[in-house]
């Protein structure tokens, strides 16, 4: 009997060549279909996708390990990808008014949607684009989660109005109040000392990180950030496509959005009639996938730690998607669209998201404590 154990295939392993030769044709396709901007935005996606999937970059879980753990580095890594990408993004929005900054209205729903939302990315163990490119990894959880993300996406937009009925206030844009100089200085020591307190409460370091690749993520993130700025004319988001995408299936199975406050005005309705690859935050939410797909290929496996994951985690997985579509919507974004964008932008919401949002995690955390999950 042979005592060496024949190696066995690792757990969702993939073909190491085909993603490297349907994605480029897919960028092709694109190109070729939707014009030279999408293909574009297709290449800044992927961008995304490889840079969060192959440094584990982590929104959601940099606030985890910091509060479970008191390591900083997620956290650390999340002001200087913000900071590098608001040196990058301020200035445009101060000299080129053709470009439109992620500023969105202070209301109630936005600190509850955010509050929310922090709770259910720690259960679902990823933001928006978290979900997106572990989905990409073939995490079984975040494939689980991304259905109801894109209903709750579109459910939360359609009820958008109601919420905001609460009360609200026009948003603030800094870079339009203080100036593209104020607004560098003002945020760029607010970022500054929320790393300087979290250096100083610090218990450890490298406890999920190690080396600089969270760190060449964090650069690499604000560059793609800027460029898509200033390809798309807009900031990074992710919630709008699901969004989009859930409006275009309802409205393919016969329901009429044209009475709905969010998706029944005239552009909406324009944009849910177009082809879907017309729009921005779609072409870079498939690109992201597909830069993650791509290093899942690279390592010749999707997610080889995973193990057996209970029922009730698979439900949790479920709910927590859905309900992390719906709030982010009431929140006018999620880790990126409201605080990487928000932030960068100079909008005074993404401050008010980030705190919201922080708080939730700690409930988050110990809902997930409670569900047995792991990390």
């Amino acid at each position: 009997m042979n005592s060496v154990a024949r190696a066995r295939p690792a757990v969702g392993a993939v073909p190491r060549l085909a993603p490297w030769l349907v994605v480029p044709l897919a960028w092709f396709a694109v190109t070729w279909v939707a014009g030279v901007r999408q293909g574009l935005l297709v290449l800044v996606g992927l961008g995304f996708g490889a840079v969060l999937a192959a440094t584990a970059f982590g929104f959601t879980t940099g606030w985890r390990v910091w509060l479970r753990q008191r390591d900083p580095t997620g956290l650390l890594a999340q002001c200087l990808a913000i900071g590098l990408a608001m040196l990058g993004t301020v200035p445009l929005l101060a000299t080129h008014p053709e470009l439109s900054g992620a500023v969105a209205p202070l209301s109630w729903s936005l600190v509850l949607g955010a509050f929310v939302f922090g709770a259910a990315m720690q259960v679902a163990d990823g933001c928006g684009s978290g979900t997106l490119y572990k989905a990409g990894l073939g995490h079984p959880a975040s494939i689980a989660a991304f259905p109801g993300l894109v209903i709750g996406s579109f459910l939360g937009a359609a009820h958008q109005d109601w919420w905001l009925s609460w009360g609200s206030l026009p948003g603030v844009s800094l870079v339009e109040t203080l100036g593209a100089g104020g607004t560098i200085a003002v945020q760029g020591t607010a970022l500054l000392a929320i790393g300087a307190l979290a250096w100083r409460a610090r218990r450890a370091t490298g406890t999920r990180w190690r080396g600089r690749g969270v760190w060449i993520g964090a650069v690499l993130l604000a560059v793609l950030g800027v460029a898509n700025l200033v390809i798309a004319g807009q900031p990074w988001g992710i919630v709008y496509g699901p969004g989009l995408w859930g409006a275009k299936l309802v409205t393919w199975l016969g329901a009429d959005l044209s009475g709905n406050a969010f998706w029944g005005t005239e552009a909406r309705l324009a944009q849910v009639a177009a082809p879907v690859l017309d729009d921005v935050t779609t072409i870079t939410n498939l690109g992201l996938l597909a830069g993650a797909l791509l290093v899942a290929a690279r390592r010749g496996a999707a997610c080889p730690n995973v193990g057996p994951i209970p029922m009730r985690q698979w439900l949790a997985a479920i709910v927590a998607g859905l309900v992390l579509g719906y709030s982010s919507r009431l929140a006018f974004g999620c880790n990126v669209g409201a605080f990487f964008s928000g932030i960068s932008s100079g909008s005074l919401h993404g401050w008010v998201w980030f705190a919201a949002a922080f708080a939730g995690s700690t409930l988050g955390i110990r809902l997930r404590e409670r569900l047995g999950m792991k990390g």
